[in-house]
């Protein structure tokens, strides 16, 4: 699966972690990063994930889960920087769900990307989180 900008989405593979690592570093989510080692089995763990490549460099990826049948939810969805505006995520999110088209996609979502999703069609709902105390 091709972008219009030559991006190549693929299906996530084990050896895109550290790549997918060093994104979330970039993007300052240090709880993700610093939780490495859980991420990691929590990529292995999900059902639907995909990376986007420019040539052989991961610049985007999205994980998700999915019933199959009702939901589909992202976990993250992140592209680096320097590739944002491209359509990067569009075409990420356009991939999942065409592999589970009979779903609703559901996420949450940072006030800074409120807008990102609202442009793009989503509608807000409220919803409630909760982290575990160690």
């Amino acid at each position: 699966m091709t972008t219009a900008n030559s991006i190549v989405c693929r299906p996530y593979e084990t050896f895109d972690f550290n790549s997918i690592n060093a994104l979330n570093a970039a993007e300052g989510w240090t709880n993700l990063v610093e939780r490495s080692e859980e991420v990691r089995k929590a990529f292995e763990n999900s059902n639907c994930c995909f990376v986007a490549l420019d040539e052989d460099k991961v610049v985007g990826y999205v994980r998700a889960l999915t019933d199959g049948e009702v939901t589909l939810y992202v976990c993250e969805l992140l592209i680096a920087e320097a590739y944002r505006g491209q359509g990067i995520g569009k075409e990420l999110l356009r991939v999942i769900h065409a592999k589970h088209p009979r779903t609703r996609i559901e996420m949450l979502a940072s006030s800074t990307s409120r807008t990102y999703y609202e442009s793009n069609g989503y509608r807000p709902f409220y919803g409630f989180r909760k982290t575990i105390l160690e």
